[in-house]
Formats: C-alpha cells, structure tokens, sequence
C-alpha cells in the first residue's frame, strides 16, 4: 500500500474562483504547509494564480506540489462541450506545467445548491446517460492526448452520478482504459452507499480518492426531507473522519488488503467557513489519519 495523502481548497470553505466568503489562496498554502501536508488540488480555476511559473514559485517555496484539480460541466447536453472544453483545456494547461497526474471531472449538478431548485430532471433519460458517458470519454481523450493526463471521474451528491447503482452503471458503461474513479467516501455515504464495500468491490477503477466522512443523523435528515446541498453543507453534514459514518479503520484495511497505490487527498465541505475554522480541524484530521496508518 501507497496511499499519498494531501488535502484540498475544499477543506478551507473553497468552492468558487473568487468568493470574499473564502479562505485567500495565500493563507491556504500556508496553512496546508503548517499542517505538513506535500500535496495539493489547487481548487478552482482562478482561485489561485493561473500562470504556472507564478504558481509553482509559491508551491515551491512551501514544499508543495500539485495532484489535480476539478473541472465540472454539463456533461449530458452537447451544446455545453465548448464551454467545458474551453475549461478543461485551461485546467489541463496550467495542471501540466504543474506536474500533476490528474484531472477530476465532475457533472454540473441538477439543482441549485443553495436553494434546491429543480434546474435539470433528477434522473436522465437513455439519450442523456449515452450523451453523459460520451462525453466523459471524450474528455478523457482530450486532457490524455493534449497534456498526458488521467481523467478520474468524481460521482457526486446532486448530479446525476450519485446513488451506488448510478455510479455502478458509470462504470459498466465507460472505457476503464480511459476513464478512472475518484472515489468520494463522503460523498458515498451522503447518499447511503458503503464506502467500504465499494472500494473493495471497484478498486481496480479508483486511482485516486477524496476522503471525507458525514455525521449519520444529518445524512438522514437530508435524504428525508431532500435539503439541498449547499444548506446541508452548512448545516455540518459533512464533519471530520473521526466523528462521522465513513469506517476508516476498515476502509484502511481494505486499502493494505488490495495493495491502493496512489493520491488520497483529504476534503471536508464547509462552504462557507470562517476563516480561522479549517486549521485547527486539519490538524485534528490529519493527526488521525496518522494514527490509524492512512497519513
């Protein structure tokens, strides 16, 4: 086992190129280096500088360096691939020049996620599954041939990969010779899923994992009265590793028992967040995830 653990914007209460509400880039990278991590995503594109040789300097000077970052679209409609090209040839640029292995793809979700309203069905027809698969392929094939990078896809609560059975029929469907998993654990047990028995089932497609965990009485308050995502986040459902429903000890186990090899980047939603919220609870995550073997 190899496990490359790192962290994330997302862990600071990032989730937008340019929010006032956000952590600055610049107080991130320090306190990402105060905790001891080595390895980062660099968030949305624009939250941190988008010339590499800016870019690399500060990671450089704090001893960083760059696994992926996440491109999110509109992968079912094919009059949205110009804009998620023109994305994703910008990430894969600046990613490449960063040194970095992959690119996270992420379907744009169906709701807004402050307020819940219905922007696309919950669930897609047979035209729109082949357009969304289709177009994961073709994104793959893109940030492959044009900057050696490995798409990793990222199932996610409120788009139309969420659920276990719609992320089994993702994979059924898509090319594991082009396309990975980046596998959410939290993300997994938003929407009831065993993040345990998941990976030991699949992780022949998981190169690359998000560790996060949810608090189990929150879980089931918003798959009841289906409470939108960003009020959710608020609300703490997603909390630290040692205190939510995600089995790490097991999960641990299940990563020796298969031999993972590869990025495990740690992230807890917590848009927004105060500023001074996120380091003390990366200190405490991190000192976990050492004492149990997975940092």
């Amino acid at each position: 086992m190899n496990v490359i653990v790192g962290t994330a914007p997302d862990s600071w209460g990032v989730w937008f190129a340019d929010d006032p509400k956000q952590t600055p880039w610049r107080r991130f990278l320090d306190e990402v280096a105060e905790v001891g991590y080595q390895h980062i995503e660099i968030g949305p594109y624009g939250y941190m500088p988008t010339d590499p040789s800016v870019l690399r300097r500060e990671l450089d000077q704090r001893r960083l360096t760059t696994a992926a970052t996440a491109v999110q679209g509109v992968l079912e409609d094919p009059a949205a691939w110009p804009a998620l090209e023109n994305d994703l040839l910008a990430c894969g640029a600046l990613l490449s020049a960063l040194g970095a292995p992959f690119l996270v793809l992420i379907d744009d979700t169906y709701s807004n996620l402050a307020t819940g309203e219905m922007r696309q069905p919950r669930t897609l027809d047979t035209s729109g599954w082949m357009c969304l698969i289709e177009t994961t392929h073709r994104a793959a094939d893109l940030v492959q041939s044009r900057f050696g990078l490995r798409l990793v896809f990222h199932p996610h609560a409120e788009t139309h990969v969420e659920y276990e059975w719609q992320i089994e029929a993702f994979l059924r469907d898509t090319d594991p010779a082009r396309v990975g998993l980046c596998f959410d654990t939290g993300h997994h047990a938003y929407r009831g899923g065993n993040a345990v028995d998941f990976m030991r089932r699949h992780h022949a497609r998981i190169p690359y994992l998000h560790l996060k965990s949810v608090d189990s009485d929150i879980q089931c308050k918003v798959e009841a009265e289906r409470i939108p995502l960003g009020l959710a986040v608020a609300m703490d459902m997603f909390c630290e590793p040692s205190q939510g429903a995600v089995d790490f000890p097991a999960f641990r186990d299940v990563l020796r028992e298969v031999d993972f090899s590869g990025f495990a980047m740690v992230e807890q939603d917590m848009y927004p967040a105060p500023f001074d919220k996120p380091l003390p609870i990366a200190k405490r995550t991190r000192a976990y995830l050492q004492a149990i073997g997975l940092a």
